[in-house]
Protein backbone atom coordinates (compact mmCIF):
# COMPACT_ATOMS: atom_id res chain seq x y z
CA UNK A 1 0.00 0.00 0.00
CA UNK A 2 1.24 3.50 -0.83
CA UNK A 3 -0.06 6.78 0.58
CA UNK A 4 -1.37 9.00 -2.23
CA UNK A 5 -3.15 12.13 -1.05
CA UNK A 6 -5.37 13.95 1.40
CA UNK A 7 -8.41 15.67 -0.10
CA UNK A 8 -9.93 18.87 1.25
CA UNK A 9 -12.83 20.82 -0.21
CA UNK A 10 -12.28 24.52 -0.70
CA UNK A 11 -14.79 27.33 -1.01
CA UNK A 12 -12.62 29.74 -3.04
CA UNK A 13 -10.02 28.02 -5.22
CA UNK A 14 -7.98 31.16 -5.94
CA UNK A 15 -7.85 32.09 -2.26
CA UNK A 16 -6.83 28.54 -1.35
CA UNK A 17 -4.14 28.41 -4.04
CA UNK A 18 -2.80 31.75 -2.79
CA UNK A 19 -2.60 30.32 0.73
CA UNK A 20 -1.11 26.92 -0.11
CA UNK A 21 1.21 28.03 -2.94
CA UNK A 22 2.13 31.68 -2.38
CA UNK A 23 2.09 31.73 1.39
CA UNK A 24 2.84 28.13 2.43
CA UNK A 25 5.14 27.42 -0.52
CA UNK A 26 3.54 24.29 -1.98
CA UNK A 27 3.81 23.62 -5.72
CA UNK A 28 1.13 22.51 -8.17
CA UNK A 29 1.59 19.00 -9.55
CA UNK A 30 -1.44 18.83 -11.84
CA UNK A 31 -5.00 20.06 -12.28
CA UNK A 32 -8.20 18.46 -13.56
CA UNK A 33 -11.39 20.30 -14.53
CA UNK A 34 -14.60 18.30 -14.94
CA UNK A 35 -17.30 20.13 -16.89
CA UNK A 36 -19.81 17.30 -16.39
CA UNK A 37 -19.04 16.89 -12.68
CA UNK A 38 -18.79 20.67 -12.16
CA UNK A 39 -15.61 20.52 -10.10
CA UNK A 40 -11.88 21.24 -10.27
CA UNK A 41 -9.13 19.18 -8.62
CA UNK A 42 -5.70 20.72 -7.99
CA UNK A 43 -2.89 18.56 -6.60
CA UNK A 44 -0.07 20.14 -4.56
CA UNK A 45 3.25 18.92 -3.18
CA UNK A 46 6.03 20.31 -1.02
CA UNK A 47 9.25 21.66 -2.58
CA UNK A 48 11.29 18.90 -0.89
CA UNK A 49 9.13 16.30 -2.67
CA UNK A 50 9.82 17.66 -6.16
CA UNK A 51 11.72 14.57 -7.38
CA UNK A 52 8.98 12.22 -6.19
CA UNK A 53 6.23 14.53 -7.48
CA UNK A 54 7.68 14.50 -10.99
CA UNK A 55 7.49 10.68 -10.91
CA UNK A 56 3.98 10.85 -9.33
CA UNK A 57 5.27 9.25 -6.14
CA UNK A 58 4.97 12.13 -3.66
CA UNK A 59 2.11 12.32 -1.17
CA UNK A 60 -0.14 15.12 -2.37
CA UNK A 61 -2.82 17.48 -1.10
CA UNK A 62 -5.88 17.45 -3.34
CA UNK A 63 -7.85 20.69 -3.33
CA UNK A 64 -11.40 19.98 -4.50
CA UNK A 65 -13.38 22.97 -5.68
CA UNK A 66 -17.05 22.28 -6.39
CA UNK A 67 -18.34 24.90 -8.84
CA UNK A 68 -21.75 25.05 -7.18
CA UNK A 69 -21.52 26.79 -3.83
CA UNK A 70 -21.94 24.79 -0.67
CA UNK A 71 -21.39 25.63 2.98
CA UNK A 72 -19.09 23.06 4.55
CA UNK A 73 -19.99 22.37 8.16
CA UNK A 74 -18.95 19.75 10.67
CA UNK A 75 -15.63 19.01 9.02
CA UNK A 76 -17.18 18.26 5.61
CA UNK A 77 -14.41 20.30 4.00
CA UNK A 78 -12.00 17.49 4.94
CA UNK A 79 -12.51 14.80 2.36
CA UNK A 80 -10.45 11.65 2.68
CA UNK A 81 -7.09 9.95 2.83
CA UNK A 82 -6.16 7.99 -0.29
CA UNK A 83 -4.02 4.86 -0.62
CA UNK A 84 -2.95 2.91 -3.70
CA UNK A 85 -3.22 -0.87 -3.31
CA UNK A 86 -1.84 -3.76 -5.37
CA UNK A 87 -5.18 -5.59 -5.55
CA UNK A 88 -8.33 -3.74 -4.56
CA UNK A 89 -10.41 -6.91 -4.29
CA UNK A 90 -7.95 -8.65 -1.97
CA UNK A 91 -7.58 -5.52 0.15
CA UNK A 92 -11.34 -5.07 0.50
CA UNK A 93 -11.84 -8.75 1.29
CA UNK A 94 -9.16 -8.59 3.99
CA UNK A 95 -10.82 -5.52 5.51
CA UNK A 96 -14.30 -7.02 5.30
CA UNK A 97 -13.08 -10.24 6.94
CA UNK A 98 -11.66 -8.08 9.75
CA UNK A 99 -15.09 -6.52 10.28
CA UNK A 100 -14.65 -3.30 8.32
CA UNK A 101 -17.74 -2.07 6.46
CA UNK A 102 -17.04 -1.40 2.78
CA UNK A 103 -19.01 1.81 2.28
CA UNK A 104 -18.38 2.08 -1.46
CA UNK A 105 -17.50 -1.34 -2.90
CA UNK A 106 -14.99 -1.57 -5.77
CA UNK A 107 -17.64 -2.38 -8.39
CA UNK A 108 -15.47 -0.78 -11.07
CA UNK A 109 -12.34 -2.71 -10.06
CA UNK A 110 -10.68 0.61 -9.31
CA UNK A 111 -12.01 2.49 -6.28
CA UNK A 112 -13.49 1.72 -2.88
CA UNK A 113 -14.18 3.68 0.30
CA UNK A 114 -14.13 2.61 3.94
CA UNK A 115 -14.19 4.64 7.16
CA UNK A 116 -11.94 4.57 10.17
CA UNK A 117 -13.41 4.03 13.65
CA UNK A 118 -13.42 7.85 13.95
CA UNK A 119 -15.40 8.15 10.69
CA UNK A 120 -12.47 9.37 8.57
CA UNK A 121 -13.03 8.40 4.93
CA UNK A 122 -10.33 6.24 3.37
CA UNK A 123 -10.19 5.93 -0.41
CA UNK A 124 -8.55 2.80 -1.83
CA UNK A 125 -7.39 2.98 -5.44
CA UNK A 126 -6.23 0.09 -7.60
CA UNK A 127 -2.60 0.43 -8.66
CA UNK A 128 -2.30 0.58 -12.45
CA UNK A 129 -5.21 -0.46 -14.61
CA UNK A 130 -8.59 -1.24 -13.08
CA UNK A 131 -9.31 -4.90 -12.40
CA UNK A 132 -12.14 -6.52 -14.33
CA UNK A 133 -15.49 -6.10 -12.53
CA UNK A 134 -16.14 -9.18 -10.40
CA UNK A 135 -18.54 -10.57 -7.83
CA UNK A 136 -19.32 -10.15 -5.02
CA UNK A 137 -18.23 -6.53 -5.48
CA UNK A 138 -20.18 -5.94 -8.68
CA UNK A 139 -23.54 -6.58 -6.96
CA UNK A 140 -22.78 -4.78 -3.68
CA UNK A 141 -24.67 -1.62 -2.86
CA UNK A 142 -23.18 1.46 -1.24
CA UNK A 143 -23.61 1.42 2.55
CA UNK A 144 -23.58 4.53 4.69
CA UNK A 145 -21.55 7.55 3.72
CA UNK A 146 -17.90 8.10 3.05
Amino acid sequence: MRYLHTMIRVHDLNESLDFFCNKLGLLQSHRFDSESGRYTLVYLYTPLDVDQALKVEAPLIELTYNWDTEVYEGGRNFGHLAFEVDNIYETCQKLMTAGVLINRPPRDGHMAFVRSPDKISIELLQKGESLAPAEPWLSMENRGTW
